[in-house]
């Protein structure tokens, strides 16, 4: 059995304590969250004991931790975990600093211990299937690549107070699936964003419209399109234009029923966000830790990777206040 800790009782840490619950090899050992009743409350749902960090840290029995607690505890949990010699699973992003983030990943490297990274538009079955369309050339060269991601409704603005912004919080998914689906590291980044859904969010200091333009050395061209606003629902669409064809994957639907008659036709809308869009998502990325650490395979998106997204984040939000590309 391997034992887990869950940092953070809150909505994402309630979801991996629910795919642990499914997994037969898997327990959660201990909770910890600085607010106790949320820590009680998922510990008796999961017979697990809410402990202090150093009291979890402490067991030898503890093989690993899911650090699902707020962005500013994920860089600090990390290296406490790594020199206490537990495997890391760490919801995006490690820090807001990039600064933070190397001084993180180089004592998390120095420690040795596995360290996945929660990007989980990765483990997508329909993202993989795309991906190994493109591995397996079955669009000849990858010339242009179409990101859409638009949120239902922007979140309170509270949370874009303290969330870092589009493009560190949103739209760094979207940066790692592009690196991931390019097969190559962006090398200029040109970006341009509004805030035209509400103007709450631009007092706040962010935006939530915006566009980014990717290109790599070898001339890949990459776009993604971010909204914090589709009335729909959970937009989430990728295209992928080669020399041989275009490969592409749609949005996911509430139903798969479509009425047609006489006046058209109609179908239902993409599934509402991304608790829904994702769930096989968040199960695969469960396995994919626990293969990390029962069978000693890499993990799908590691530390680096969540380091060069945010590297592409910050180029983004220099390039939509200068107006420039930034190369990198």
């Amino acid at each position: 059995m391997i034992n887990l800790c869950l940092f953070g009782a809150g909505r994402i840490g309630s979801i991996h304590a629910n795919n642990v619950a499914r997994h037969s090899e898997v327990n959660i050992a201990y909770i910890v969250d600085a607010y106790q009743p949320a820590a009680e409350e998922l510990a008796k749902k999961y017979d697990a004991k809410v402990v202090s960090v150093e009291e979890a840290l402490a067991d030898p029995e503890l093989h690993g931790v899911i650090i699902a607690s707020s962005t500013n505890t994920h860089a600090n949990l990390m290296e406490l975990s790594a020199k206490a010699g537990k495997a890391i699973f760490c919801e995006k992003p490690v820090d807001l600093s990039v600064e933070r983030v190397r001084e993180c990943l180089a004592i998390v490297n120095e420690s040795k211990v596995v360290c996945s990274i929660g990007f989980n538009r990765r483990y997508d079955p329909q993202f993989n299937a795309l991906k190994e369309s493109l591995d397996a050339g079955k669009v000849g060269n990858l010339e242009m690549l179409t990101i859409t991601s638009r949120d239902p409704s922007p979140p309170p603005v509270e949370y874009i107070e303290v969330s870092g912004g589009l493009f560190r919080d949103m739209m760094i998914h979207d940066f790692d699936l592009a690196r991931w689906l390019l097969g190559e590291e962006p090398v200029e980044v040109f970006a341009t964003a509004s805030c035209q859904v509400d103007p709450a969010i631009g007092e706040a200091g962010d935006v939530d419209t915006a566009l980014v333009t990717l290109k790599t050395a070898s001339g890949k061209l990459c776009q993604i399109s971010n909204s914090r606003r589709a009335v729909y629902g959970y937009d989430q669409r990728i295209e992928a234009f080669g020399s041989q064809g275009m490969a592409q994957v749609g949005n996911q639907l509430e139903s798969q029923v479509t009425v047609t008659g006489e006046k058209g036709s109609t179908a239902a809308k993409p599934q509402f966000f991304f608790l829904e869009r994702y769930e096989a998502a968040y199960r695969l990325e469960l396995d994919n830790f626990v293969a990390c650490i029962r069978d000693g395979v890499q993990p799908v998106a590691s530390g680096i990777d969540g380091l060069q997204s945010l590297l592409l984040a910050e180029a983004a939000l220099e390039s939509s206040r200068t107006g420039k590309a930034v190369n990198l």
